[in-house]
């Protein structure tokens, strides 16, 4: 079976979302609230911009059934407990820690996708997961320090890494039937409804001094960079976007070195131009495919 085609401008998409993404670490650490209560204001300030965007592509917002209704609900369930636990390792390891620990995400949607069809990678495909396991390695090697200080905060961004494969899976399931807008705002709102009563339960600051912070979270974070992703996730292949998420730890490397110092070796550029180069492999077809 020869491989779906992937439309430029998805694949676009994909990598501008996952540039949003990354500075997401950044305006957490300025969001001057807790880790639940930064989820939801990303969440819950997000609504009228999704909202907006939906009615101009004239994807207006409906209730898809109850069965969708309760699948979106399961992943944005998924997804608030990984706002929640990422947040809170953000705070406690460096960025380019958290970012890196948090996307394992990528070979675990990747490993998911190769199960779904059922089928050994191509060639082209095993050599950009092996650049890509080289590469963020090297990236760990790098940038991460691995260190009893930052071990809590590793293992909340690892925890919320296997729980953000959870919501991808569920947001590429319901993709194949709804459009992308009614998809993110249902999971938008699911999310911020679990995320408030967390917050006030585990006794967190709510209201932040300056909005500035949670703002710059909710339009990067959720309005564009899960935007696209969710718009990318129904036609791209989850192999793409498992590699497409590696592309996070590196930029958030970069604005952690600028932001607060944390410290870039050679070893950071290299493994992020190994995903660079994964990226480009697992665009291509192998000779086996084009005849098939």
């Amino acid at each position: 079976m020869p491989a779906p085609v992937i439309r430029p401008r998805a694949f676009v998409a994909l990598l501008l979302g996952n540039v949003a993404l990354a500075f997401g670490p950044w305006t957490v650490r300025l969001s001057q609230v807790g880790p639940a209560a930064a989820g939801f204001w990303r969440l819950a300030l997000a609504l009228p911009f999704l909202w907006l965007i939906a009615v101009l592509l004239r994807q207006r917002p409906h209730w898809p059934g109850r069965s969708l209704a309760a699948a979106i609900a399961v992943a944005a369930f998924f997804f608030a407990a990984d706002l929640a636990a990422w947040n809170a390792g953000i705070h406690l390891t460096k960025l380019g820690n958290a970012t890196l620990f948090g996307n394992i995400a990528s070979f675990a949607f990747a490993a998911w996708g190769l199960w779904l069809v059922r089928r050994w990678p191509t060639w082209l495909q095993g050599v950009a997961l092996v650049l890509a396991a080289l590469g963020t390695a090297l990236l760990m090697a790098g940038s991460a320090e691995l260190s009893a200080a930052n071990l809590h905060g590793d293992l909340l961004s690892l925890f919320a890494g296997l729980l953000y494969t959870g919501y991808l899976i569920g947001v590429e399931r319901v993709r194949g039937t709804l459009q992308p807008m009614p998809v993110l705002i249902l999971a938008t709102l699911f999310g911020a409804a679990y995320l408030l009563p967390f917050a006030v339960l585990t006794g967190e600051q709510i209201v932040p001094h300056d909005w500035t912070g949670v703002i710059l979270l909710a339009l990067g974070s959720q309005v564009i960079g899960q935007g696209l992703l969710v718009y990318a996730l129904g036609e791209v292949q989850p192999l793409i976007v498992g590699l497409a998420l590696l592309t996070q730890p590196a930029i958030s490397a970069l604005n952690g070195w600028l932001a607060y110092g944390e410290r870039l070796t050679p070893l950071d550029f290299v493994g992020a131009l190994a995903i660079a180069v994964a990226l480009v492999l697992v665009r291509l077809r192998s000779p086996a495919q084009a005849t098939t």
